[in-house]
């Protein structure tokens, strides 16, 4: 992965009043994780730097480092031309209200228009104040457990930080370890389904005669549904060559 695809436009996300050093340390982590590192904090509550948010942030330090300190939230997103605010807990204020992708979705249009892009996390205890949120021009609301809807700050910014990575890049949804090999052809899978055929026939496992055809055509099935690898197409045709060695 380039180092263009991790360092190119993104969005500043602005921790607002944190209270506790470790969750600001693992909010820097979950940034990294995921390709961010514009980290603005306002007003933390034990000061800064904090030695605490340093040991939690790991080999995200650096984010720390370069993290820029407002007193107050509006000097934090003063160069903000559109700002989300994170809250589980409806307002009363009329605004737009977006999950986490369909904001990272909307925060990467915008970035690409040139514009600048604010997203606030309130504090671990009480989240946003109303005044913090009616700033704001949308809102991001995860759908959480309603009776159990408050997050860890970390874990909410590990959310929209994956949400705006998973749109940076092509991740295929599902693949295939092969661990040092490759899907067997058809013939091998063919011959696998003679050598089967020819031991069960020895073992007098086609009975009775009648069924003896159908049997075989399920096993065939049977085969052609499995996703065989070379390596378990010569595994195979070892342990009948085992069983046949113990049986004489």
């Amino acid at each position: 992965m380039s180092e263009e695809n991790w360092r190119g436009p993104q969005p500043s996300f602005i921790l607002v009043r944190p209270q506790m050093g470790e969750n600001i340390g693992g909010a820097a982590r979950a940034m990294w994780n995921f390709g961010l590192d514009r980290m603005r904090i306002v007003d933390p509550r034990d000061g800064w730097p904090n030695q605490k948010a340093v040991a939690m942030a790991s080999g995200a330090g650096r984010l720390l480092d370069e993290a820029q300190i407002f007193e107050d939230t509006p000097d934090a997103l003063a160069d903000c031309n559109f700002i989300f605010a994170t809250t589980a807990r409806h307002r009363g204020l009329t605004k737009p209200i977006m999950t986490p992708e369909r904001a990272m979705e909307h925060a990467r249009e915008l970035i690409a228009q040139g514009q600048k892009v604010g997203v606030l996390f309130g504090p671990e205890r009480s989240g946003l104040e109303n005044e913090d949120v009616a700033r704001a021009n949308a809102v991001i609301s995860v759908p959480v457990n309603p009776e159990f809807a408050s997050l860890n700050l970390a874990q909410c910014v590990l959310l929209t930080a994956y949400e705006w990575r998973r749109q940076s890049v092509e991740v295929p949804a599902e693949v295939v370890e092969m661990a040092k090999t490759e899907f067997a052809p058809d013939i091998e899978v063919q011959k696998l389904g003679d050598h089967f055929e020819e031991r069960l026939e020895e073992a007098g496992f086609f009975y009775p005669e009648a069924k003896k055809t159908s049997m075989k055509l399920n096993l065939r099935n049977m085969w052609a549904r499995m996703p065989m690898t070379r390596a378990d197409v010569q595994m195979l045709h070892g342990v009948l060559r085992q069983l046949l060695r113990k049986k004489d």
